[in-house]
């Protein structure tokens, strides 16, 4: 395989005051040489990732069954609705052995929930270690909807900044490494997957009311995006902005990141805990 995937994760970075305008969701030209061109390519790569991610994600697993100390990794999504968040989840962290997995999607806070601190409900699903921790949404809901609904006021929202910044360093010094996502669809791409969900009895189940009153506030939520990105896009948790208009292409960007990350923080296999040549002897008395 060619050095492309380190090129792809530059290039999903967060540059310094981005401009979300400025990302392409589909057929970006920064996309790096020797990626997949199309579906197909990206179908190969992803088999091929399958097999990675699954040998690292069970070595992490490994390393905390045993009681070493082993580290964990947070992939946060964040995207309009129609992005795809359900879509990574199903076949990215399919991948993955479900054992190892922790996945939550964070809706609407509840009575008890917005009674406290806004981070509160996040601190109690950061996974443990040894975990591949998934927030379908995240704290980002708390400056996303809240600048464009204004369910806080402006000083709020510049403190939940920092205490979101705050937390991240946090999750650092506990060993657990974030990886943040923001999957970025075009108006026209999310129209026409709306359109779907309401032509397909199927997909009804996926329709709200509400994805169109989010709709009409658009240019409201990109500039959140784009101000949440900048305020909170820090060295130890770069924002990542993915294309996602291409559901392969996504898929691929987020695989590649994961990949990336476990193969920088995963130990290598545990080594055994009892004299493996002893019992290769006791198993052998037992023929």
């Amino acid at each position: 395989m060619s050095s492309y995937p380190k090129n792809l994760i530059k290039a999903l970075r967060a540059e310094p005051n981005l401009k979300i305008a400025d990302r392409a969701t589909k057929n970006p030209e920064w996309w790096p040489k020797g990626a997949p061109k199309n579906k197909k390519a990206a179908q190969v790569r992803m088999e091929e990732l399958a097999v990675q991610l699954s040998e690292l994600q069970e070595r992490l697993f490994a390393a905390s069954v045993q009681g070493q100390p082993a580290p964990s990794v947070l992939l946060i999504l964040q995207g309009m609705d129609t992005s795809g968040k359900g879509g990574i989840v199903r076949h990215v962290l399919g991948m993955l052995d479900p054992q190892g997995v922790q996945h939550h999607a964070f809706k609407a806070p509840t009575k008890a929930e917005a009674a406290r601190d806004f981070l509160w409900r996040i601190n109690k699903q950061l996974p443990k270690k040894g975990i591949v921790g998934v927030f379908d949404r995240s704290q980002y809901e708390d400056v996303l909807i809240a600048r464009v609904k204004e369910l806080a006021e402006p000083e709020e929202l510049d403190s939940r900044y920092s205490k979101i910044v705050d937390l991240e360093e946090q999750l650092n010094a506990k060993n657990i490494h974030p990886i943040k996502v923001m999957l970025h669809i075009g108006r026209d791409e999310q129209y026409e997957r709306l359109s779907e969900r309401l032509e397909r009895p199927d997909k009804h189940w996926k329709y709200s009311p509400g994805d169109i009153d989010d709709r009409l506030l658009w240019e409201d939520y990109q500039q959140a995006y784009e101000i949440a990105i900048n305020r909170t896009n820090t060295q130890s948790a770069p924002w990542n902005v993915v294309p996602a208009d291409q559901k392969w292409r996504a898929r691929l960007c987020v695989a590649e990141l994961l990949l990336d990350t476990l193969q920088k923080v995963t130990p290598d296999w545990p080594e055994a805990t009892f004299d493996v040549e002893k019992e290769k002897g006791r198993l052998e008395a037992t023929r």
